[in-house]
């Protein structure tokens, strides 16, 4: 069963005066908040790329000691703080 929510009409109001400069960076701290907490399960999936390009990023990570999925998955989160 899901939580539900009850939110005070103060917090209401206050929420109802923020500037879309406010509501950009709450919820920019919020997904930072939700990307760094634990780690989530995974999920497979399936992705068409490239041979060559798949290829020389094998090639790369493999240079680099890392595996080339996690390499992936670090690139997915760091583009996604920026």
């Amino acid at each position: 069963m899901k939580t539900v929510q009850y939110f005070s009409d103060d917090y209401l109001r206050q929420c109802s005066e923020m500037s879309p400069d406010q509501i950009v960076t709450f919820l920019d701290q919020f997904r930072l908040i939700h990307a760094k907490t634990g780690k989530s399960k995974s999920r497979l999936i399936s992705l068409k790329v490239d041979e060559t390009l798949l290829s020389a990023f094998r090639t790369q990570s493999e240079l680099l000691a890392v595996p080339y999925q996690t390499q992936i998955k670090r690139l997915m989160r760091d583009w996604l703080e920026r």
